[in-house]
Parts: C-alpha cells; sequence; structure tokens
C-alpha cells in the first residue's frame, strides 16, 4: 500500500499531515510513503528529514498517480478533487458539514473520504484522532500570543524604576477546549483574565483556571449535549450582545 502526502495550497496553512516521527509506524507495517517535494517548508521541515525517515520524495502529479489513500490537513481544491481517481483514499479535514458539494462530488468519483472532524469527541477509542480537540488547544494559545503581540503594551504586572505598568485585562469569550487553552496562556503571561460562555457548567472549569467568570443575568443557560451548547435563539443573541457591552468594563 502507498500513502501520499501533499503539500498544503490553502491560505496561510502551514500545516503538514504527517511529520518524519509519525513514518516509522507506517513504514513498520509494510506502507510506502511517498512525500511531495516541499510539504514540510510551512511547518519547518526539510525534504531531508523525511527522506531520512524513509519516504519518497516525489512530483504532486506522481502522488495523486500512484498513491492508494492521500493524508491532507484542509480539504482538496478543485484540482486536486480532478486528480483524485476511483478507489483512492483521501484522509483529513475535509469539513462534510460546511461542504456538502465536496462530499457528493467526492461520492460520485467513487473515492473514500474519511474526515476526521466528523470522529466523535465523546468515544474513548476516538481520543487519539481527536484533531479538533488538539488543534483548538493550539489555537487557543496561538490566539494569546497574537493579542499580546497587538497590545503593544505588557501582560504581567511589571515594576521598574521608571514606575509601575498595570497588568492587562484579558476577555475570553467561549470556555471550550480552546477558550481554557486561552486563558491558561494568558493568566501564565501575567495577565488579569475574565471569560464568559453560555453554558454555565464552564464556571468553574475557568475559575479552576484562575479566570473570573462573568455571568450575564439577562441571558439563560444554554448548555446542549455532549459538552456542547445549544443554539442560541435570536432573542438570546441580541440579549447577549447587548448585556456585554452594557455590563463589561473596558477591556485593555
Amino acid at each position: 500500500m502507498k500513502v501520499g502526502l501533499v503539500k498544503e495550497r490553502a491560505p496561510n496553512e502551514r500545516r503538514v499531515a504527517l511529520v518524519p516521527d509519525a513514518l516509522k509506524p507506517l513504514l513498520g507495517a509494510g506502507v510506502e510513503v511517498l512525500v511531495e517535494k516541499g510539504a514540510g517548508d510551512g511547518a519547518a521541515i526539510p525534504d531531508q528529514a523525511f527522506t531520512d525517515a524513509g519516504a519518497k520524495l516525489v512530483s504532486r502529479d506522481e502522488v495523486y498517480a500512484q498513491s492508494d489513500a492521500i493524508v491532507r490537513v484542509q480539504k482538496p481544491d478543485a484540482g486536486d478533487v480532478d486528480a483524485l481517481r476511483e478507489g483512492q483514499v483521501v484522509i483529513g479535514l475535509l469539513q462534510p458539514l460546511i461542504d456538502p458539494q465536496l462530499m457528493a462530488t467526492l461520492a460520485r468519483k467513487k473515492v473514500t473520504a474519511i474526515s476526521l472532524d466528523a470522529i466523535p469527541r465523546t468515544l474513548s477509542r476516538a481520543q487519539s484522532m481527536d484533531v479538533l480537540s488538539s488543534q483548538a488547544n493550539v489555537g487557543g494559545y496561538r490566539a494569546v500570543l497574537v493579542a499580546a503581540e497587538a497590545y503593544g503594551r505588557y501582560f504581567p504586572l511589571l515594576t521598574t524604576a521608571a514606575g509601575t505598568a498595570r497588568p492587562a485585562n484579558v476577555l475570553v469569550l467561549g470556555i471550550g477546549v480552546a477558550g481554557l487553552q486561552a486563558i491558561a496562556t494568558a493568566r501564565r503571561l501575567g495577565a488579569i483574565v475574565s471569560a464568559y460562555d453560555v453554558r454555565s457548567e464552564t464556571k468553574e472549569q475557568a475559575e479552576s483556571l484562575g479566570a473570573k467568570f462573568i455571568v450575564l443575568k439577562s441571558v439563560a443557560d444554554a448548555s446542549g449535549t455532549g459538552g456542547y451548547a445549544r443554539e442560541l435563539t435570536p432573542e438570546e443573541r441580541r440579549r447577549s450582545r447587548t448585556s456585554s457591552m452594557a455590563t463589561s468594563p473596558t477591556w485593555t
């Protein structure tokens, strides 16, 4: 069996679906790994690292022509879809609910599509494939670093001979996996953190990380099933926006 790894083409996408360390179990199982030249450039992984791990470097066209399965991060674009053939398998974050037309196209081409973002996170045997949580974790961390860079001042309390700089106030909206990581990262950087979520069950989680949980009395609890929030009604969304603007302090 041959597994192909292609370079991501989506704007600002620097991830790569396979790293050299992940090749060992595949090669040990008798799988041949084909890697498009430059596939790891965005992730600072040189081609040599893939070849040293046992992969074979080929062109993009050769990856699609020779591989039984294609692994990728983002969903394929129109050109990649055209390159797929009947019987091939494509694995990645294919967003089937967001782009059902793509799924229909793959079905017509008789391509087997495995979308990792559609794997239920509540199944214990699927935890190792939970790409949503792992990437949300990274996203929450990165969001705070971007905010700290854009802020232009300091997140922590700093005292110098010239005076004292007050700590920044950070507001995190949404206390899921990304939000919790954002709270933890902002706290580690020394900021004063407040957080809000429509699910009251997240209050304890936010406070356990040192954040102040904001309660909007005008918005009812919107906890859903499986740890997710239910969809807010138009009126609840309106009250949430107006209440937050009326009760929240000025955030820096």
